[in-house]
């Protein structure tokens, strides 16, 4: 049978007219297959993985475990090959379950003591029952080494055993040149604040927490924190930091004696300089430890084409979420049903469309349910260095997490699409929908980096997170956004995102549809696809393309 797509130009941009024209659709093979997407197949899914009988899907528990296997005998129906260990669905992802007791020390010798959860969190990063620490308090600004934008907030400054505090985010600008003006760009995440001040050789690290700089609440760092913490193993002699950790917009100002609006601002200057608190900074977190075997479950559609099968599209989404925790309102179970039980039942009717194609495209299909994302992208980092087709040969990530159940819309976000050669396919995937493409409305909170993509992106493949739109049909303008914000305050990583008989999945039907075509052609485009000059990530795609020796 001949495939229902042609390609035209250098990146293969425009889509066969067997497909999209309005007089051919009925007639696509390809086409019936969008068609069959079906919105309540996707709310039967959502309704049992956000169930309480999963108790929240926490990595090395109970309900993760049963999550895991519901996944992998759904991709087993479906006839998809496994693509684990093995022969298996499953792919073990080794972790260290790092739990903070409740009689965590913080103090001052100035004679300033913390209390735990109130006033700060924090993990120890050593893995072991008891980490200690006493350093001299260093503030480091941003914590941010970038040469390429002449920023180096270490400069001078030797915080060798000592303790580091700062800012997260970067230094506020609007030149789209200098840490890509609003947008976040890798150094603003916490994540790498961490990782560099390890490098530098710290013992603990402490982030001032602002909301504005965050991004989110310090209740949302309180609950995210204030739990297990899933790490990768150590490998021997790794440097490891004694204490990561967070402390209130007050604390902070306690710490420094200095305003945090004028300390963000002395920050923000390319002149900053780092300088001694004038005390030191003592801890003592016992840990609780673990060891976790948890799962990412893996299938594939091998392509049609004896070459390109060997590469992918990787569909993927996080099916961890938060476990049981703290009580709110007498509930302990945070099930998750938005984050990201959604996104999961989006691959499994991606999959469940991709496998039923009479004929199926070029490149392999693998979807993708990966563990810990919670715990900070564990799973699909693991994936990424462990992947069932190298990097190198993986054409497109494709994300899908945490999807807005409210009905059609009349936009779609795919931000970080922008950034790579994927573009065309969005954008005239949009088209085919009567859907407008968006790009990320607040640039500045980093969102780009928080979601699994970003495990695919840090190793070069193009990779962009499919997000709701905000102009809801039949809604007033402005609804969406106060729906978003609404979850964001009331709900997000609190035990109240739990299933709703009165959602509408219409909308992510559409939302499985737009990310459903722009597979099937990545799948059928001749060429790889890459980042634009410039970014960030094309660095790594060059490597990986060089090292793997595709062409």
């Amino acid at each position: 049978m001949t495939l229902p797509f042609s390609f035209t130009g250098a990146r293969g941009t425009a889509v066969s007219r067997a497909l999209f024209l309005c007089g051919s659709l009925i007639a696509s093979p390809v086409f019936a297959q969008v068609s069959g997407i079906s919105g309540p197949r996707i709310r039967a899914h959502v309704k049992f993985l956000s169930s309480d009988l999963l108790e929240g899907r926490g990595p090395g528990e109970r309900g993760g475990a049963l999550a895991a296997e519901y996944i992998a005998s759904q991709f087993a129906l479906l006839g998809l090959k496994p693509a684990g260990d093995n022969g298996t669905y499953l792919q073990k992802v080794p972790l260290v379950g790092v739990t903070t007791e409740s009689d965590a020390q913080l103090s001052t010798s100035t004679g300033v003591s913390l209390q735990w959860l109130t006033d700060f969190v924090g993990q120890s990063r050593q893995q072991k029952a008891v980490s200690d620490f006493d350093g001299e308090a260093v503030f480091v600004g941003h914590g941010i080494t970038a040469p390429e934008y002449k920023w180096d907030d270490y400069k001078g400054v030797d915080v060798k055993g000592k303790v580091v505090v700062l800012f997260t985010n970067e230094p506020e600008s609007q030149d789209p040149k200098f840490f890509k003006g609003r947008a976040l760009t890798y150094y603003g995440r916490w994540t790498y604040k961490y990782e560099e001040a390890a490098r530098r050789g710290a013992i603990a690290c402490i982030i001032i927490h602002t909301t504005p700089t965050a991004s989110y609440s310090y209740e949302v760092v309180r609950s995210s924190w204030g739990r297990e913490d899933p790490q990768v193993k150590l490998d021997a002699g790794q440097q490891a930091l004694a204490m990561a950790g967070w402390v209130t917009g007050p604390i902070g100002e306690k710490l420094t004696g200095r305003n945090l609006a004028d300390l963000l601002k002395l920050s923000d200057s390319r002149d900053f300089k780092a300088f001694d608190l004038g005390f030191r900074i003592k801890g003592r977190l016992r840990s609780k430890m673990r060891d976790i075997i948890s799962y990412n479950v893996a299938g594939i559609v091998e392509g049609s084409d004896s070459k390109l099968k060997s590469e992918a599209v990787v569909f993927s989404a996080h099916w961890d979420h938060l476990g049981v925790g703290e009580a709110v309102n007498g509930d302990t179970i945070y099930n998750g049903a938005i984050d990201n039980a959604t996104g999961c039942a989006m691959i499994l009717e991606l999959a469940h469309a991709w496998a039923a194609l009479p004929q199926k495209p070029r490149r392999s299909a693998i979807f993708l349910a990966v563990t810990a994302e919670e715990g900070g992208l564990r799973g699909s980092e693991y994936y990424a260095k462990h992947p069932f087709i190298p990097m190198s040969r993986t054409a497109a990530n494709i994300n899908y997490d945490a999807l807005f159940p409210y009905g059609r819309t009349k936009d779609i976000g795919a931000p970080g699409a922008e950034r790579t050669t994927l573009w065309p396919f969005v954008q005239e995937a949009g088209k085919r929908f009567q859907m407008t493409v968006t790009g990320d409305p607040r640039p500045e909170d980093g969102g780009y980096y928080r979601s699994d993509h970003f495990a695919f992106a840090h190793a070069g493949v193009p990779a962009f997170s499919v997000e709701s739109g905000q102009e809801f049909l039949g809604k007033p303008a402005g609804w969406g956004e106060k729906m978003a914000a609404d979850y964001n305050a009331k709900n997000y990583h609190q035990p109240s995102d739990q299933y709703r008989e009165e959602w509408d999945f219409a909308g992510l039907e559409q939302y499985a549809k737009f990310g459903f075509v722009i597979g099937i052609n990545v799948a059928n485009d001749p060429k790889l696809p890459t980042w634009q000059p410039g970014d960030e990530f094309l660095a790594a795609r060059q490597a990986s393309l060089i090292s793997g020796g595709a062409k």
